[in-house]
């Protein structure tokens, strides 16, 4: 119970109780919690979602609804992650700039543009797929942050400090209970599909594992972050093909 606090207390923006700092030290164990704090995420959405449609709002503004939401709990760190590993690797040349503009607060052209296109793509396809219910915003989420250990666990830090440094290295063992416990609550929630989902956020994580290792020698906080919000995208665009 202690590592699911701790990974709630990393991952979210919600209210919890105080930890003492000797619990941060710990912090790479709790990785295997990563996908139940998915399920508090896009269960917190799933309820935006539904009082947007309780309100009788079009379903453009529900969806809407619940990626507010999934936002304010997580405090959009993700998608800052995002913003930051699109200008630092694609607004540098050579690592220690890449390193240097990722951690910088301000925001670039690449990082506006992801965050438009992936926040766009997500907000399409959750609009897309209300007819199917809420469950899969709850996959999504699930399994996004599923990955995020793999890549801790395989890729060395990029560099001596950050959130993500100072969390650890997780072993690979509890890389791949975070990964299994994402696809069996994937599977509980999507069927069949959810393995072939659970294989695509894998092949996404090897994907920006890959060329995260080409560009900066590793992963940081905001390779994470970039992580789950594409993974997540993934698996959304995979379910709503389906029901295209």
């Amino acid at each position: 119970m202690k590592q699911l606090w701790l990974a709630l207390v990393l991952l979210t923006r919600l209210p919890m109780p105080h930890l003492p700092a000797e619990a941060f030290a710990n912090g790479a164990r709790a990785v295997w919690a990563y996908p139940v704090v998915g399920v508090v995420v896009g269960s917190f959405a799933a309820l935006c979602a539904l009082a947007a449609a309780a309100l009788g709002l079009p379903d453009v503004a529900v969806s809407g609804a619940a990626i507010a939401g999934m936002m304010m709990v997580t405090g959009a760190m993700h998608e800052d992650g995002l913003a930051d590993l699109f200008d630092g690797f694609w607004g540098a040349v050579t690592t220690p700039d890449r390193l240097r503009i990722m951690r910088d607060s301000q925001i670039g052209t690449y990082g506006v543009l992801a965050l438009v296109v992936v926040t766009g793509l997500r907000w399409s396809a959750l609009t897309l797929l209300l007819a199917e219910g809420i469950g899969t915003m709850i996959a999504a989420a699930v399994l996004s942050r599923a990955v995020m250990p793999l890549l801790m666990a395989t890729l060395p830090h990029a560099r001596d400090d950050g959130l993500s440094h100072s969390v650890g290295r997780p072993a690979m063992a509890s890389a791949l209970v975070a990964l299994g416990i994402g696809s069996v609550l994937a599977i509980a929630i999507l069927g069949s599909a959810g393995i072939l989902a659970a294989l695509t956020v894998i092949a996404v994580g090897a994907g920006l594992g890959t060329l995260a290792r080409r560009k900066i020698g590793g992963q940081t906080g905001d390779v994470l972050g970039a992580a789950q919000q594409l993974a997540e995208l993934a698996v959304l665009l995979l379910c709503a093909a389906a029901v295209a």
